[in-house]
């Protein structure tokens, strides 16, 4: 029996979070948790900084002529060709010789910088410099740059560095190349080198000596059963810090880290503990499937005149080849709001245009669908991965709304081969799902049709928490890069599996409000289906959210068409309860964001 959770080497002030992170999949287990002090280095830094300007009608011609003429010309020249004193001329080009658009001496020719500003319409403005830091973090052994300076504190904890040594050599920040100045500034997400947009960071100096900033930040050792793998991970507050971890993982794996100096955890005791969790991951699917075995027996034994009283308590009962096929279909076209299918692998031959019609007819009728795969323990390691242009025609589904109906991604490490919909129904068995050769032949193979709630609950629960679990990383990383497209996949998965509430507090927690028109899109489909009440909470914490958006986003359009369609759809069958919803503060932000007119009173508006 392994270890509970008070007998692990876990900090008080961590367990909560401890929690949490068990509580995102049933794969992961916590199995020691510490807080430790950190130090980063901050230097700060004065950038020198360009940036263009429209030329003028003389300056365009003076560039164009020094660029197009054969021989170049001088100032006298110019000023005789366009009937101009050459003291105007000799002035705009003394202008453009000290922004280094012109050589330096007559004739006129341009600078290499000049035929680049001049083909964007432009010339470049006197440089100006901006203040900075640069943050260099040992761990990772990166240097990123931010406006706001770290502030100094003291933290009481143990020291990091005293349990690891990191063989690098710390960048002298004021040796380093421009151009990688420049890079860095880039990827730290800084508006400040922009070339594309003629804004060009010219040079950098240090402006005083480097300062030890400590900061605090917990170390989580972690087994996941489903990759059997140990993970160490570094957080700053529940923010994971990749390229910290990834240091750590690096140096563990080469025996630099001792785990037992870390955080008290042995190897012996890891071990114990993985081969304990092992073994109790890996036999709930067979215990779940046994109990299924067992109910399909006694439905069989069960006589003629008590098989009515069973059915409506639910039911198992095996189904063999032929049978299977029927039943997939005749399951499928039974959903009425979500589809959840795992299959280790997706080919063509199940996913032709028959079944895509199918899946095209439920995504008509609101029907989500979730669809897992893989069987490898990495993605890389796949032998049969599926066909991309088979994850193109699926991920084309979509609602009358125009939001993905059917999402597919690679999940991995699973044989399970299940189908669960609308949580009322579940298929389990040998047959690949969504792989087999296409015949219908005798092939020996057996599946259970189970509609007894509470299996189909432990089975809907088992298949969700990895869905949910794909979701939280996706967003993670959409918050990383900022990409909305993740984002947006993030939020359909959660309102797949009918936690809209949850796609809510993810938009709020990050202030990502112009996704907002997605979740209110997501939200009226729910209304639709039914899996949201008019009189859900996150209708109100939507609304409360409308007093941090600006009527300059360039969003506004969207959210104002969502918010009409959301509380029209809300008022249909429940007007009152629209009304309640627009109280005097939202139809205030309501008017401000001209979503109604100001001559609307929310009476007139429900009609």
């Amino acid at each position: 029996m392994f270890l509970a959770s008070s007998a692990k080497p876990i900090d008080e002030t961590l367990k909560k979070l401890v929690d949490e992170i068990e509580a995102q999949s049933p794969s992961l287990s916590v199995l020691a948790a510490r807080q430790f002090r950190y130090s980063l280095l901050q230097t700060p830094v004065e950038l020198s900084i360009k940036e263009p300007r429209q030329f003028n009608v003389l300056e365009e011609f003076i560039i164009r002529a020094a660029i197009e003429f054969q021989p170049p010309p001088t100032e006298d020249e110019l000023a005789s060709i366009l009937g101009l004193d050459s003291v105007f001329i000799k002035t705009t080009t003394a202008t453009l010789r000290s922004l280094q658009t012109l050589s330096p001496t007559s004739p006129l020719t341009a600078t290499p910088e000049g035929r680049s500003f001049y083909e964007k319409g432009s010339v470049p403005q006197p440089p100006y410099p901006v203040q900075i830091n640069a943050i260099t973090d040992p761990l990772s052994d990166r240097i990123t740059f931010q406006s706001e300076s770290l502030n100094e504190t003291v933290i009481n904890l143990p020291d990091l560095a005293d349990f690891i040594t990191i063989d690098r050599t710390i960048a002298d920040i004021a040796s380093l190349p421009l151009e990688e100045i420049q890079k860095s500034i880039q990827t730290s997400g800084l508006a400040l080198h922009l070339p594309e947009e003629g804004k060009i960071v010219t040079s950098y100096r240090v402006l005083a000596s480097t300062q030890k900033i400590w900061k605090k930040i917990s170390l989580f050792v972690i087994f996941d059963a489903i990759e059997d793998k140990l993970t160490i991970q570094i957080r700053n507050g529940k923010q994971i810090l990749e390229s910290g971890s990834n240091c750590l993982e690096v140096l563990h794996s080469e025996g630099k880290i001792s785990l037992q100096a870390l955080c008290k955890l042995p190897t012996e005791t890891i071990n114990f503990q993985r081969e304990a969790i092992l073994k109790q991951k890996n036999t709930e699917i067979e215990v779940r499937l046994e109990k299924i075995r067992q109910k399909a027996l006694e439905a069989a034994i069960k006589a003629t005149s008590e098989i009515d009283n069973y059915k409506a308590l639910g039911e198992a009962v095996q189904l063999r080849d032929g049978q299977i096929s029927l039943a997939f279909s005749e399951v499928l076209n039974s959903a009425k709001s979500q589809i959840l299918i795992y299959s280790p692998w997706v080919n063509q031959a199940v996913v032709n245009e028959k079944f895509l019609n199918l899946l095209q007819k439920l995504a008509d009728r609101g029907v989500r669908i979730l669809i897992g795969h893989g069987i490898a323990r990495r993605l890389e390691d796949e032998d049969k991965p599926i066909p991309p242009e088979v994850e193109k025609k699926l991920r084309s589904i979509k609602t009358p709304d125009g939001l993905p109906s059917v999402q597919i991604f690679w999940l991995g490490d699973s044989h399970v081969k299940e189908v669960i919909v609308d949580k009322q129904i579940h298929l389990c068995g040998s047959h690949n799902w969504l792989s087999y050769r296409g015949d219908y032949l005798p092939r020996g193979e057996s599946v259970y049709k189970v509609t007894i709630p509470h299996q189909v609950q432990e089975a809907y629960e088992f298949l969700a928490n990895r869905f949910q679990n794909h979701a939280q990383k996706l967003w993670e990383n959409a918050l990383e890069n900022r990409d909305s497209q993740l984002a947006i996949e993030s939020l359909c998965i959660w309102s797949a599996l009918g936690m809209e509430d949850i796609a809510l507090k993810e938009i709020q927690k990050s202030n990502w409000l112009e996704l907002m028109s997605v979740w209110l899109n997501i939200a009226l489909q729910g209304l639709k289906s039914k899996n949201i009440q008019a009189d859900s909470a996150s209708f109100k914490t939507a609304l409360s959210l409308l007093s941090h958006v600006s009527i300059e986003e360039t969003f506004i359009d969207l959210l104002q068409q969502r918010w009409r369609q959301a509380i029209g759809a809300i008022a249909i069958n429940n007007p009152e309860t629209a009304l309640n919803l627009l109280s005097d503060e939202v139809w205030a932000q309501f008017i401000r964001l001209k979503i109604v007119q100001e001559s609307d009173s929310p009476n007139d508006f429900i009609l």
